[in-house]
């Protein structure tokens, strides 16, 4: 496969709790160092589950450097405008536009698009008007008369779901074609597979696209902890004694273009975003089909639309979010689809927490990083892989990758499930 026909990554930028540059994330990851710990943004003393990979709250707030804006969108956005400047400005696209002017300066903004995934609301999106509607007793009349004077008149704006979307359009001037995803888990990779897709499809010359989210937050925490899904101590990915997930936080955006494009400018490329399949399991909002047919529908579906073997395959980024049904099932796919001999296999939340939807993108971006390296991480936090899901060669130490293309999964509640293919390609980012 050569790259002329191929959508290629010419950027790509990244935080969460480990660090706010690919570079400091990539380091936690080799060093066995994870972001997990105590709680900061509540207290979390009676709390049934205190802990989660936050983003240090001195850095949240000089992600943004328009001071007006920071206050006008949420925590979430902020992840999200940060990653994606990152990633436009790692790849040089502006560069290009500066030297524009006419028409060739708006078809170049009109051929420049935007696509950002995210889960969706929280209760913290809705709560400035909740306590008043408790007040109110189902008054609505005595609702209405206290709303302007107990509600923020920016929170509206602020809970906008298409943000990310809107600010990164003004800030860089890209007026093309654009999607804003609010699909649980598999948001952002969602976002990556939507992007690439329109640059196939000629609907846009360049597209950036992002994964972001901030789900800590105590209802969130308590939800998950009521429905059994979370640690309350550390996540093990296809471990024995795995007990949950741990929420992270964050954003990751790639920034893709066609290779044509990208040679024409001189564009340094990372990598590039062979394919990508999605389906659903079709069984229920947290039911999942022990056989792993979600995630190996998927798995096949991005190798066909790569227009690559199984065999091919160096390395896989695995969901692994240390719940027991979805480890298992997933390791059932993975078995399934490379024949009983999966390349080396790899998970990255137990490191960066789980960020949700920010989980596609930050994950494609270290993955994308480990394969320029010839590293598949370990999982520091394994100590003994689940003998019910073995052969699977998941490993605490550093692996070699089988080749320089990677699939990474994503799942997500309603059966979701997202699969991508990618290979280095390149400089490293």
């Amino acid at each position: 496969m050569s790259l002329s026909s191929g959508i290629v990554i010419t950027g790509a930028g990244a935080v969460c709790g480990a660090g706010r540059t690919i570079e400091s994330i990539w380091s936690s990851i080799l060093n066995g160092k994870s972001a997990v710990g105590v709680i900061s943004q509540w207290d979390v003393g009676r709390w049934p589950v205190g802990v989660a990979a936050e983003v240090p709250e001195q850095d949240v707030h000089t992600l943004v450097e328009d001071r007006r804006l920071s206050k006008m969108v949420s925590r979430r956005d902020l992840f999200g405008l940060y990653a994606a400047g990152e990633a436009i400005r790692h790849s040089g696209v502006l560069s290009k536009r500066d030297h524009l002017e006419g028409q060739s300066l708006a078809q170049f903004n009109d051929r420049s698009g935007v696509f950002a995934g995210s889960g969706g609301g929280t209760f913290r999106s809705a709560y400035e008007f909740f306590p008043l509607l408790q007040q109110s007793e189902g008054d609505m009349a005595a609702f209405g008369s206290e709303l302007e004077v107990t509600v923020d008149p920016m929170w509206l704006l602020r809970q906008l779901p298409n943000n990310v979307v809107c600010h990164v359009g003004i800030r860089h001037g890209f007026r093309g074609t654009n999607a804003c995803i609010t699909n649980q888990c598999v948001g952002g990779a969602m976002a990556v597979a939507e992007a690439a897709a329109a640059l196939r499809e000629g609907d846009a010359d360049r597209a950036v696209a992002i994964g972001h989210d901030a789900p800590i937050e105590p209802e969130t925490v308590l939800h998950y902890h009521n429905f059994g899904l979370l640690s309350p101590k550390t996540l093990r990915p296809f471990d024995r004694a795995r007990d949950g997930t741990v929420f992270g936080e964050g954003a990751g955006a790639v920034m893709l273009e066609n290779w044509d494009e990208a040679r024409a400018r001189g564009a340094s490329v990372w990598g590039e975003v062979l394919g990508a399949g999605c389906v659903t399991e079709a069984t229920g909002i947290v039911e999942l089909l022990p056989g792993g047919d979600g995630p190996s529908r998927a798995i096949q579906l991005a190798l066909e639309n790569a227009g690559i073997s199984a065999s091919e395959v160096g390395m896989v980024v695995a969901h692994g979010n240390g719940n027991r049904a979805s480890d298992a099932s997933e390791a059932s796919a993975l078995q399934r689809v490379f024949d009983g001999d999966p390349p080396p296999v790899t998970s990255f939340k137990w490191a960066l927490g789980h960020a949700i939807a920010a989980s596609g993108t930050l994950e494609l971006v270290m993955a994308l990083r480990a394969l320029h390296d010839a590293i598949v991480p370990g999982i520091a936090t394994l100590n003994e892989v689940d003998p019910t899901l073995l052969p699977l060669p998941v490993s605490s130490r550093p692996q070699r990758p089988r080749s320089d293309i990677a699939v990474h999964c994503s799942r997500g509640f309603g059966g979701m499930n997202v699969a991508l293919v990618l290979r280095a390609s390149g400089s490293r980012p």
